[in-house]
């Protein structure tokens, strides 16, 4: 039986941590306190910053089964620091500019402490009407973090090369609905660490080998390091995919919906999963007669595709976790699509 408030409380506590991509060592050390309670025979940090884990199977010539969930989450690094103490930013992974102005972001420190700014541009009671109808790009916006200038930024232990991330604190909204930052990908770090939990003491045939992978956001560049050590003869990533169930949306471009169970992905820019992986997938979900659906159309891409090009290559599939308002400043999703995605994922690793 999944802990529901286990489930709750893990997905609060990883949302809150500031991990971006190549600069994920908070989320990382979390997972490994984790780990140390969840009966895997090896855990380690590779050299690129990946933790990896192994689940010896009782059957040497079972399976070797990866699964995979990125740490990264999207974020901000600062390119520039002018005079007056205004910051300028880039983006690290895909985040869509009209978010931007007024967000509120929290850059980290050398000393790991939160600086909290806010995106600001010009005021639009001294801008042209055609320019206030333009939305600018973000590297043409500024943070203002409350410095009167350059020498004061510094001394607050930021500098070129600082990162930060959206300022969101996680929430419960009511009993089954979670309000919060990096649920890509945090949530299938969630699913994997129960999964872990629900398999500690059982004995089962296959090998699990886990990957909680960086810097997916920037290329997947993680999972393709991982595949590559962990050597699986399958994978599935875990991933928190975009729920478009909202208005103005057409049916045939519903992505995926809340409440209708995990998301079973058969093709997207990075990959083809095949049939045997697929119908792992579906044998996976009668077993406990589990609710899913397909992630439509084949948008996006996952670490399933670097995966699955790994030596000789890893047969690979996807299963995701629908969540509206991705690579925002705040998603939304349900408490029931985690464990849901827990327990199919759990059935797929014993089956």
């Amino acid at each position: 039986m999944v802990n529901r408030e286990s489930v709750i409380n893990t997905q609060i506590e990883l949302s809150n941590l500031i991990g971006v991509p190549g600069h994920e060592e908070e989320v990382t050390d979390y997972i490994l306190i984790k780990l140390e309670k969840l009966g895997v025979d090896k855990a380690w940090i590779d050299p690129l910053g990946n933790v990896l884990a192994i689940k010896e199977g009782t059957d040497p010539n079972g399976l070797r089964i990866m699964l995979d969930g990125h740490v990264d989450e999207v974020g901000f690094m600062i390119s520039h620091i002018d005079d007056k103490g205004f910051l300028t930013i880039e983006t690290l992974g895909g985040i869509d500019k009209r978010l931007m102005l007024g967000a509120l972001l929290q850059f980290q420190t050398v000393k790991k402490e939160q600086i909290l700014g806010v995106v600001g541009a010009a005021p639009p009671h001294i801008t042209k009407p055609d320019e206030r109808e333009q939305v600018p790009a973000i590297n043409e916006m500024f943070v203002d973090i409350g410095c009167k200038d350059k020498k004061a930024v510094l001394a607050l232990g930021l500098d070129i090369g600082s990162v930060g991330t959206f300022y969101t604190e996680c929430k419960k909204l009511n009993d089954d609905t979670l309000l919060g930052k990096a649920f890509d990908d945090r949530t299938a770090c969630n699913v994997i660490i129960h999964v872990l939990e629900e398999l500690k003491d059982a004995e089962i045939p296959h090998t699990l080998l886990i990957n909680f992978a960086v810097q997916e956001e920037v290329g997947g560049r993680g999972a393709m390091v991982a595949g590559y050590t962990l050597e699986p003869s399958i994978a599935l990533a875990l991933e928190n995919t975009i729920a478009s169930d909202v208005p103005g949306v057409p049916n045939q471009k519903i992505v995926t919906k809340l409440g209708d169970g995990p998301a079973v992905t058969a093709a997207d820019r990075s990959l083809i999963v095949p049939k045997k992986i697929l119908d792992r997938i579906k044998q996976a979900a009668e077993v406990d007669n589990i609710k899913w659906q397909y992630k439509k159309p084949t948008y996006g891409g996952t670490d399933a595709g670097a995966i699955s090009r790994t030596r000789a290559g890893v047969p690979s599939g996807v299963v995701s976790v629908p969540c509206r308002y991705i690579h925002a400043n705040a998603g939304l999703l349900l408490v029931d699509d985690i464990i849901n995605t827990i327990k199919l994922v759990t059935n797929f690793c014993k089956i």
